[in-house]
C-alpha cells in the first residue's frame, strides 16, 4: 500500500474531534482514554500547572521511533497528525501490520499544554521550551529529555509549525511542509546519525512530492545548542524535523494535517521497510531550499506618490480571550518592485485606485477599488 492510495482514503481515519488548531489539553487526554489496549498510554508527568504529559506506546518490533509534537502551545497541526495516526494504526492493513511488526512507537502528543491552553508558544513560565535542554528550567523540557534518555529511540520526529510566510526557493509557493536533518555542530558535519535522518527524509520527499508538488521545502540547518533536534540527533538518535507552514484558504490547517500525516506515515515506512539505506544523500541536498518571498496580500499596479508600486500586505495573529481563535492585524510590509514576489492572494488591476494611506511598517488603513467597485477595505490593520 503506497502514500497516495493511504492518503486518498484520510477521511477513514481523520480524528474528527479535532477540527482547529485550538484544542486544549482535556480534549486529546479524552482521545488518550479512547485508545483501545494495543496502545498504551503512561503519564510521564506534569507542566508547570499540573497537566499531564502523556506517552504512547505501540508496536512490537525491533526498531524504537519516537515522536513529540507540540512543544510551542501554539503549534498543533503535528498533534492533529498524530491522532490521525493512531486512528489509522487501529485499521487492519498490511501497512499498520508492516510497522507493528517492525517498530516501536513512543509518542508524546503535547509537550506543552500550558501554552495550548491560551494558544502561545512559551510554557507558562514564559520559556520557550525548545531552547531549554541545556538549562531543564521547565519542567517539560526535563520530562521531554529524560523520556528520550530512556527508550534511546533509534529515530526520532520533531513535529512542529512555522510562519506561513515561508516559501520554496524558485517556485514562489507556500512551504507548505519543510523538513530538516538538525545538525550536530556549527560545522553542519554529517555523521551516521544525521546521515540517516537525512536518507529518510529523501523517501519522505519522494513520496511528497507527488501529491504537494511545488510546495515542501527543506528548513535552515543553523546549528542551535539549545534545541532538543539537534541535541537528540548528537545523542545517536537520528531526528526528522517537520514543520507545517501555509496552506491558501487553510487557515485552521485541516488540509495540511492531511499532507504531515502523509509525511509522518511515509517516514515510518521508510524507516519500516528500510528503504531509506539504498537512498541517495544527493536527493537530500535536492529539496529546494526555504526563503521568504511570499506575503498574505500582494497589490499591484497601485499609484502612490504618483509612481506604479507593489504592495505586501502579511498579517500577525494574536489569540483572543477565550483562546478559542485569533484575530489578525495586518501591516505594510513592503512597497515597490515586488515582481519576485508571491502571495495567498494576489490583486492587480490597470483601474486601481486608493483611498486613504499606505504607510511602511504601519497598520494597513486604506481602501482598495477596481473603477468604482470595492475590492479589499482595511482599518486600522482590521480586514473589513
Amino acid at each position: 500500500m503506497n502514500i497516495q492510495t493511504i492518503f486518498s482514503n484520510y477521511t477513514s481515519f481523520q480524528e474528527r474531534a479535532l477540527t482547529n488548531r485550538f484544542f486544549k489539553h482535556k480534549d486529546i487526554v479524552e482521545l488518550l482514554s479512547l485508545l483501545p489496549d494495543a496502545f498504551e498510554v503512561t503519564e510521564l508527568g506534569k507542566s508547570v500547572k499540573g497537566k499531564s504529559i502523556n506517552a504512547v506506546k505501540w508496536g512490537k518490533g525491533k526498531t524504537k521511533i519516537m515522536l513529540w509534537s507540540q512543544m510551542h502551545g501554539d503549534e498543533a497541526t503535528g498533534t492533529m497528525a498524530l491522532f490521525d495516526l493512531f486512528n489509522f494504526l487501529q485499521q487492519d492493513n498490511e501497512t499498520v501490520q508492516l510497522l507493528i511488526d517492525n517498530c516501536q512507537l513512543y509518542i508524546m502528543p503535547m509537550v506543552n499544554p500550558d501554552g495550548a491552553a491560551i494558544f502561545t508558544r512559551r510554557n507558562s513560565q514564559q520559556i520557550d521550551i525548545n531552547r531549554d535542554f541545556l538549562n531543564e528550567v521547565t519542567p517539560e523540557a526535563k520530562i521531554l529529555k529524560q523520556y528520550r534518555a530512556q527508550i534511546n529511540p533509534d529515530f526520532g520526529f520533531n513535529l512542529h509549525d512555522q510562519t506561513t510566510l515561508w516559501s520554496v526557493d524558485e517556485t514562489l509557493k507556500p512551504a507548505t511542509l519543510s523538513f530538516l536533518a538538525p545538525a550536530i555542530d556549527k560545522q553542519l558535519s554529517i555523521d551516521q546519525t544525521r546521515q540517516n535522518a537525512m536518507l529518510v527524509i529523501a523517501d519522505m520527499f519522494k513520496d511528497l512530492h507527488e501529491i504537494l508538488p511545488e510546495h515542501i521545502g527543506l528548513f535552515d540547518d543553523e546549528f542551535e545548542p539549545r534545541a532538543f533536534g539537534d541535541n537528540f540527533q548528537k545523542a545517536g538518535t537520528s531526528t526528522i524535523l517537520i514543520e507545517a507552514g501555509g496552506y491558501k484558504n487553510d487557515h485552521e490547517k485541516q488540509e495540511i494535517r492531511k499532507y504531515y500525516f502523509a509525511s509522518i506515515l511515509s517516514g515510518l515506512m521508510s524507516i519500516a521497510t528500510k528503504t531509506y539505506q539504498i537512498q541517495k544523500l544527493e536527493n537530500y541536498f535536492a529539496i529546494p531550499k526555504n526563503n521568504k518571498q511570499i506575503f498574505h496580500y500582494l497589490i499591484h499596479n497601485v499609484i502612490l506618490d504618483g509612481i506604479e508600486v507593489s504592495v505586501g500586505i502579511n498579517y500577525e495573529e494574536c489569540a483572543t480571550l477565550d483562546c478559542l481563535s485569533t484575530t489578525k492585524t495586518y501591516t505594510i510590509e513592503d512597497i515597490g518592485d515586488l515582481s519576485f514576489c508571491d502571495a495567498y492572494q494576489t490583486l492587480s488591476s490597470e483601474k486601481y485606485r486608493i483611498e486613504g494611506q499606505i504607510q511602511l511598517f504601519k497598520n494597513a488603513n486604506f481602501k482598495l477599488f477596481d473603477e468604482e467597485k470595492l475590492i479589499l477595505c482595511f482599518e486600522n490593520g482590521e480586514l473589513i
